[in-house]
């Protein structure tokens, strides 16, 4: 793998050579206050920096918040986490590959989600414990403590940018966009990549809470001056409340102190000038430096947003509505929406398998220069593991998306009009519960794995599906449950032992992989798409024959 760049290696990407703002010159401690033109707006308005025409749609109001960091390797994003939770760094595990959970519990536990299990495997939360040997990595850690600050907001560690690659930037993009805010952890003689940069502008033009901290580089803090030499921040008195138990209090602006020279406000100042030499729109994002011994301010800075983003979005929910009669059309008999239904269901399914199958196509290509280009067939397991991940969420959004076309279409062809949220929910609700009562052959709740052999296998459950989740969020209220697509961990024991390193049987094996997989995922799609024409037939015609919607 090519190694990082570092600044002053010849700057790539447009980013290393920026100079540092001559007009800032404020203390280095003064650099965990918000920075730019709206520092003093309030996180509020600071976290929609980015344009609104490009806002996605609105989170769901009871979306839990999350603050997803990520970064580089080697940047110690895993110190800056233990030093939110104020724990030592080894007790918080961040796997190659997997997220890292961490929620408030009382007593702490750490269990590890590893794809084709159907339960949680737990270990102990002991630093000296050895936990026990996975095939694969888990596609998730869940960390539990008493920490104050997740009392407020839920921290998710994110695997390496460096090698997050198209599919692993798509997942965390979805986790950073249903979480609300992105922590961004760098070190000082650290560049932003072109793809990091990417990422970093379309989380503001989601209208995410950017925050970012620079860590101590290779050599300190800028030339030969080790982190230990630079200038304490004014700390507050010791018998002070944690800054997480008192958002209101306290507010987010640390006490400025030591000087404009200092090297870490230095550190700080370049890398904030070198990333809005090309993101521009992150102006108002907040800068921290790192000091494992005081991370108040950047603490205090994150409840802050998790007060205010917490009522907005329970803000957007949607009424309570009273139960009203929806009745159907006077002339649904003579409708044909049945028919209708039966041909927006085909094409709907027709559609999604056509985009899943390019999408194959285009993971075909990518593992394929993974293997000639990249770290060759050794990382193939951990490449597709990413890309079936990335594709389960694709295939899941466009199953979603093609449900609740049928549901609002047909609904207004039976009741005459675009049926209401109230009785849109109903209709989904009414659908669920036709599918659960409904036996069938092949179950909805369905895991597929990839085995060494190039097949596929399943495992079925809602536990198995759980454990294909990265950042589990809100219950879902969708009427099909996710699609979801692992690769077993026979797969990384067989390509990471003896004998596996010959690039033609690795390229034979995808081909084999893929082909498999596209033609699951076609019989997976119509079967869905199908099972849901049915039980929403059922349900309209029971609404047809008695005059109005029954649920």
């Amino acid at each position: 793998m090519t190694p990082r760049p570092r600044r002053g290696d010849g700057e790539p990407d447009g980013t290393g050579g920026a100079d540092t703002d001559p007009g800032d010159s404020r203390p280095a401690d003064a650099l965990d206050a918000p920075t730019g033109p709206d520092a003093e707006a309030g996180p509020d308005r600071r976290r929609r920096a980015g344009p609104s025409a490009t806002v996605p749609p609105r989170v769901a109001a009871d979306e839990p918040l999350a603050v997803i960091a990520t970064g580089p390797a080697g940047a110690a994003r895993r110190d800056v986490l233990a030093a939110l939770l104020d724990v030592p760094p080894p007790t918080v595990p961040m796997p190659d590959d997997s997220y890292l959970v961490t929620r408030y519990a009382p007593e702490p536990t750490r269990v590890a989600f590893v794809p084709g299990y159907r339960q949680p495997h737990a270990y102990a939360i002991d630093v000296l414990a050895a936990g026990p040997a996975f095939p694969r990595p888990p596609r998730r850690v869940e960390l539990h403590l008493p920490a104050p600050l997740l009392r407020h907001v839920a921290l998710v560690g994110a695997p390496d940018t460096d090698g997050l690659g198209v599919a692993g930037t798509r997942v965390l993009r979805e986790a950073a966009g249903r979480g609300g805010a992105v922590l961004v952890v760098v070190s000082a003689d650290q560049v932003f990549t072109g793809a990091e940069l990417e990422l970093l502008s379309e989380a503001a033009r989601a209208d995410l809470a950017v925050f970012f901290v620079v860590t101590p580089g290779t050599t300190g803090w800028h030339g030969d001056v080790a982190p230990a030499a630079t200038a304490p921040a004014t700390t507050a008195p010791t018998d002070d409340p944690d800054p997480a138990d008192e958002p209101a209090a306290t507010g987010g602006r640390p006490v400025a102190g030591g000087s404009p020279s200092d090297p870490v406000g230095l550190a700080v100042q370049t890398q904030r000038a070198a990333l809005l030499a090309v993101v521009p729109e992150l102006a108002a994002a907040s800068w921290f430096p790192f000091r494992p011994a005081d991370v108040r301010a950047l603490r205090r800075a994150l409840v802050v947003w998790a007060a205010e983003e917490g009522p907005r979005r329970l803000a957007t929910a949607a009424p309570a509505a009273p139960h009203r009669t929806v009745p159907v059309a006077p002339d649904a008999h003579g409708r044909d929406w049945a028919g209708g239904l039966d041909r927006q269901a085909r094409a709907h399914a027709q559609r999604i398998r056509q985009h899943l199958s390019l999408e194959l196509a285009h993971i075909h290509l990518r593992a394929v220069q993974e293997i000639v280009f990249g770290p060759g067939c050794v990382g193939l397991p951990r490449l597709l593991d990413r890309e079936v991940h990335a594709l389960s969420q694709l295939a899941t959004a466009e199953c979603d998306r093609a449900v609740d076309r049928m549901v609002r279409d047909t609904g207004a062809e039976v009741f005459g009009a675009p049926p209401d949220d109230a009785a849109y929910r109903r209709m989904c609700a009414a659908v669920r519960s036709v599918l659960a009562g409904q036996r069938a052959d092949r179950s909805l709740e369905r895991v597929l794995l990839v085995t060494s052999a190039g097949d596929l296998t399943e495992v079925t459950g809602a536990g198995a599906l759980a454990a294909l989740d990265g950042h589990p969020g809100a219950p879902r209220a969708a009427v099909l449950p996710p699609v979801a697509v692992a690769v077993a961990g026979g797969c990384y024991l067989h390509f990471w032992g003896p004998g596996s390193t010959d690039p033609g049987g690795a390229r034979s094996w995808l081909q084999h992989v893929l082909r498999e997989l596209d033609r699951e995922l076609q019989r997976e799609i119509s079967h869905r798409v199908e099972a849901v024409r049915r039980a929403l037939g059922v349900v309209l015609a029971e609404a047809v024959d008695h005059g109005i919607l029954l649920t």
